[in-house]
């Protein structure tokens, strides 16, 4: 049985949610990075299996949880799934709400669709992303060129909770706890690169490589980001305005990319770290080669009076 509060240590424990294996739901917690208990919390929650069990960890971890359904709308029924997220919170005490969001039919529907996603949630709001999804995108990231910052991936922490679980061990969680996850068939199209990630890529790479590489491919996440953070220090003692000319043609050029690295996010709808590329057409305008230069999303990078400018992209363009 899971500990009562304060028995482990000084770290209170919470009691995990009736019925709830306590040995399971203990051991992943150890693993897990929730805020402290009684902290508020919204969690994203689509009625998978990684959501439904972010969901019931975070209730164990003693979190107050309000479970957020989003509707993107792109397939016939899906309004209906919020009756499954509706009802595993209040078998589990946490709160509820649903919304809803219109996503267009067309070119980079991801995107677009968490952009949508995003509008409606807490920047703070955790997600269900796993050590499989860490994996899946360190290698989307490679793919898109993204550089030290792209093999960093997620960051764990309150946002992230269980990036250190794995898929296998989410679907356990729903199998203890009676809760059937929503399917959702666009999970398994390939027309989405993440999907021949995940079901072609990471299979053909544990072949080749003769072992499971998601934990291999997380722990390189793990030291880029311990080298990123190290960098990111750097830039904010050296390049605190990462628009100011100046600085970057002062600072190492290691320095100077990861400054603009950060700064060149705010291109991307979801917040992706730019690809290499850009950011070495940047570091052009900042060098004086080059006036401008365009980056994300139609967005450009002008140089004015030793400053660097972020031009959107005009309307209609996109």
């Amino acid at each position: 049985m899971i500990p009562t509060p304060g028995s482990v240590g000084s770290v209170p424990v919470p009691p995990t949610p009736e019925g709830a294996p306590d040995a399971l739901i203990s051991g992943l917690l150890e693993r897990c990075t929730f805020a402290a208990p009684g902290s508020a919390l919204v969690c994203a929650v689509s009625g998978g299996a990684d959501s439904l069990a972010l969901l019931v960890l975070a209730v164990a971890a003693g979190c107050e949880v309000t479970a957020v359904h989003v509707d993107h709308q792109l397939r016939p029924g899906s309004h209906t799934e919020a009756a499954v997220v509706a009802s595993a919170a209040a078998m589990l005490g946490a709160g509820f709400r649903s919304e809803s969001v219109v996503v267009a039919p067309g070119p980079n529907l991801e995107a677009r669709a968490r952009q949508a996603r995003w509008s409606v949630l807490p920047s703070h709001a955790a997600t269900g992303h796993t050590a499989d999804d860490q994996a899946e995108t360190v290698l989307l990231n490679v793919l898109r060129g993204a550089g030290l910052s792209g093999l960093a991936g997620m960051a764990p922490g309150p946002s992230h909770p269980i990036l250190a679980l794995r898929r296998a061990e989410t679907e356990q969680v729903c199998a203890s706890m009676g809760l059937v996850p929503v399917m959702d068939p666009s999970n398994v199209d390939p027309v989405h690169r993440r999907n021949r990630i995940r079901h072609e890529v990471v299979p053909l790479l544990d072949d080749v490589a003769g072992r499971d590489v998601v934990p291999l491919l997380a722990r390189t996440a793990g030291q880029a980001r311990t080298m990123v953070g190290h960098l990111e220090a750097e830039a904010d003692r050296l390049v605190p305005d990462p628009a100011d000319v100046t600085a970057l043609r002062a600072a190492p050029e290691a320095v100077a990319s990861v400054a603009l690295h950060r700064w060149l996010r705010q291109c991307s709808p979801d917040r992706h770290p730019p690809d290499a590329a850009a950011v070495a057409r940047v570091l052009a305008v900042v060098s004086g080669a080059r006036r401008a230069t365009e980056v994300a999303g139609g967005w450009r990078v002008v140089r004015r009076q030793r400053r660097l400018e972020l031009e959107p992209p005009a309307p209609g363009s996109q």
